[in-house]
């Protein structure tokens, strides 16, 4: 299996296409696309024009799910842990799921870190913006000695700026920007403001007028 995939990755995209639906039973829109990258989660579903770069290395996911027109684009690193295994990591965690959904319209850029050990939830017209962000949802408990983790929700129409961190629990909500090199620790509920620092705070409010809240095109000119 490890050299079919090998060989898979090399592939011209229109016979990379047909052994990932054929061999690996994923569900690939005729009018999607995967770069020179290893792509191999349990479950892939891609809507129709949605994208994956080169370089992207996505590996031990139960599901990736990309909705129609969202993008990863180049060098992201996106792991997690497997559910339904022998380890005992985890095993306090009944119900959780290594996921990563995106919606659409959505874009992930470059050479971001996404841990999924424990589900990544992405909104509509949201962009993960610049480098380097690290989205964290599994650490060390501390307390009770043991691995734990906690989903990760990006609302609708969300900006995330460069070379932020987003850990386990922490949700931003519609309509928000975090700003560049935040830290956000938990869970807000304020649309249309900006948050930002470390620890991430809310700054201020912002205008619904926002071209960037109210687009109907993910992709920004």
């Amino acid at each position: 299996m490890f050299l079919l995939k090998i060989i898979t990755v090399l592939l011209p995209w229109s016979l990379k296409r047909l052994m990932l639906v054929r061999f690996f039973r994923y569900e690939i829109h005729p009018s999607a696309r995967i770069g020179l990258s290893w792509i191999y989660p349990k479950k892939l579903v891609m809507d129709k024009n949605s994208k994956i770069g080169h370089f992207n290395v996505a590996l031990h996911l139960d599901l990736i799910f990309i909705e129609k027109y969202s993008s990863i684009a180049r060098g992201n690193w996106i792991t997690g842990f497997p559910t339904n295994t022998n380890s005992k990591h985890f095993l306090h965690q009944e119900d959780r799921k290594s996921n990563l959904i995106i919606g659409q319209h959505s874009a992930i850029t470059k050479n971001h870190h996404i841990d999924c050990t424990n589900e990544i939830k992405i909104g509509r017209f949201v962009t993960i913006a610049g480098y380097s962000s690290q989205l964290l949802t599994h650490s060390i408990n501390l307390e009770l000695n043991i691995q734990d983790s906690h989903p990760i929700t990006i609302g609708d129409y969300c900006f995330v700026g460069t070379a932020s961190t987003i850990l386990g629990g922490a949700s931003l909500p519609a309509y928000s920007v975090l700003g560049a090199n935040s830290l956000l620790n938990k869970s807000f509920t304020n649309t249309y403001r900006l948050y930002g620092g470390n620890p991430a705070k809310e700054i201020k409010e912002l205008s619904k007028e926002f071209k960037y809240f109210n687009r109907e095109v993910g992709f920004v000119y």
